[in-house]
């Protein structure tokens, strides 16, 4: 039984470290984006995040696939991989336009609450009562944080609420689709058709230079080996022992963490409605993941966006 309970805690304590590391991720693309543009940093930082599961796969996955699963994992991985560009490169888009690491990762960090109702339209799954209270708390607090100051609902938190919304989509898609498909494959190749896309993108829209993608190498490092390598293993471990519910809450606290670092790092600072915006979206957030104990088949977010 200690046993047990010191892996809970080990297991609590490796997904803390998973939401630091993605809340942080929010500074590094706001960094990078005054560099390069959304395509070539997303393009660099996946395909570099999908190589650096390879080594994962070889401690984790080691096993051979059969053919019609290789396949499986391939075409669902395409589609996610084809969502998750959707989502990071409009994300992505909106964090230039805003430049704050905050806000964008409280707006974001709205897809939590989004996938259980997302789930419960799509999938006909089952939702707690919580979760419609928690999504009053976030949509009012959404208009809080964006609201800011007198500010407008500018094009890039528009932007970033759009890609919430593809979040959404790839994670409800990654629920129906891939409940045999070994995760960490999965991932990579996600990862490196997202990356692929992107950098096909930049070669198209974007003017490509080396000592643009040299000053903005430290984010983009961050992003594809932090952000997607370490953060992932972190979360596939960390789940193993842990319980859903407490794991969803621990890594729904990215936001709260992409606001500590882009104030101690950009200086970034809110009117008091802003901070109070961001304490109703995570209240929202938190509300979303509570499940009663009956209840069964009821459906909450995991905090698992592969950023």
């Amino acid at each position: 039984m200690e046993k047990k309970r010191l892996k809970k805690i080990g297991s609590s304590a490796i997904l803390l470290v998973t939401a630091i590391i993605w809340g942080f991720a929010f500074v590094a693309q706001t960094v990078g984006a005054d560099h390069v543009g959304a395509f070539t940093f997303n393009g660099i930082r996946f395909l570099l995040g999908s190589l650096s599961l390879i080594p994962v796969i070889h401690f984790f996955e080691k096993t051979d696939m059969a053919p019609a699963l290789k396949k499986k994992t391939l075409v669902c991985g395409s589609i996610a991989g084809v969502f998750l560009f959707s989502a990071s490169t409009l994300q992505q888009f909106g964090i230039q336009l805003t430049g704050n690491a905050g806000k964008a990762s409280f707006i974001t960090g709205f897809y939590t609450v989004l996938v259980p109702v997302a789930a419960f339209f799509i999938l006909h799954k089952k939702v707690s009562p919580f979760t419609w209270v928690g999504v009053a708390f976030a949509v009012i607090g959404l208009y809080f944080v964006c609201m800011n100051g007198g500010e407008s609902f500018g094009l890039g938190d528009v932007l970033t609420l759009i890609a919430t919304c593809f979040w959404t989509a790839h994670i409800v898609f990654i629920d129906y689709s891939t409940e045999s498909v070994p995760p960490i494959r999965f991932s990579m190749v996600q990862f490196f058709v997202c990356g692929l896309l992107s950098v096909i993108c930049a070669l198209i829209f974007e003017d490509i230079s080396f000592s643009s993608v040299s000053d903005a190498l430290l984010p983009i490092l961050y992003g594809g080996f932090m952000s997607v390598g370490v953060a992932y293993t972190c979360q596939a471990v960390g789940q193993k022992y842990a319980d859903p519910a407490p794991a969803a809450i621990i890594l729904s606290t990215e936001s709260v963490f992409g606001a500590i670092g882009g104030a101690l790092i950009l200086g970034e600072r809110m009117q008091p409605r802003g901070y109070l915006g961001c304490v109703l979206i995570f209240a929202g957030i938190i509300l979303s993941q509570i499940t009663p104990r009956k209840s069964v088949d009821t459906v909450s977010a995991d905090g698992s966006k592969n950023k």
